[in-house]
This record gives structure tokens, sequence and C-alpha cells, in this order.
């Protein structure tokens, strides 16, 4: 599957984005999918994760009760709304799909997820 983020972009802190990321080639509902993110000098890490479906979900403690993570399948697209950004949440972020098909499995770890975005760019200025 291949995939596209978009949406980035300079947000002042206790302000809100959202990204999207949309897919293509495969069929998406076979996809659990994630949202990573690289700040400067730091390794990628895990932000969020949702099923197949949509109807399972789960967070970084460090972005838990902010951010919201959801999927239009029919659409073939996901989507990481981001509230009361920080200026540690300047990173950039990659969406990620990983093959469960229709088991209810929210994978968390990067050698899980096969295919990735390009990455778009939040900058959260204080």
């Amino acid at each position: 599957v291949q995939l596209q983020a978009s949406g980035g972009g300079l947000v002042q802190a206790g302000g809100s984005l959202r990204v999207s990321c949309a897919a293509s080639g495969r069929t998406f509902s076979d996809y659990a999918m994630g949202w990573f993110r690289q700040a400067p000098g730091k390794e990628r890490e895990f932000v969020a994760v949702i099923n197949w479906s949509g109807s399972i979900t789960y967070y970084a403690d460090s972005v838990k009760g902010r951010f919201a993570i959801s999927r239009d399948n029919a659409k073939n697209t996901v989507y990481l709304q981001m509230n009361s950004l920080k200026p540690e949440d300047t990173a950039i972020y990659y969406c990620a799909a990983a093959v469960t098909g229709h088991y209810p499995a929210i994978p968390k770890e990067e050698v899980d997820f096969g295919s990735w975005g390009q990455g778009t760019q939040l900058t959260v200025s204080s």
C-alpha cells in the first residue's frame, strides 16, 4: 500500500491541527494504521494506532487526551487530530500501515508496519 501524508504546518502552542494520510494500491481495511513522529535529533517514536475498523485505538502517554486518531475506510484515509499542541510535539509525522486483516490487532512497534508515508512536518511555536 502507498501512503501519502499531508496537512502539517506551523501552529502556535495550544493550537490544533489535523494531519491526513491517504492510502492507495491495496484494500485499506486490511490494515491497521499508525502514526509515528521523529523530532530533530531524536529517534522515531510511536504516537497512535487504530485497528482496521476504527473500533480500537491506542496512544502514547505523551499524546493521550490531546490527540485523536480516526479513519474513513470509504475514503482510504487515516487522520490524526492534534489539540493542545506543545512545542515538544514538533516533529515529522509519519503514517504507517500494518497488515492485520480483520483481526482486532493494534501493533505499536515500527517493525510491525510494512508501509510508510513520506512524512509531514509539524512545527509548534511557543
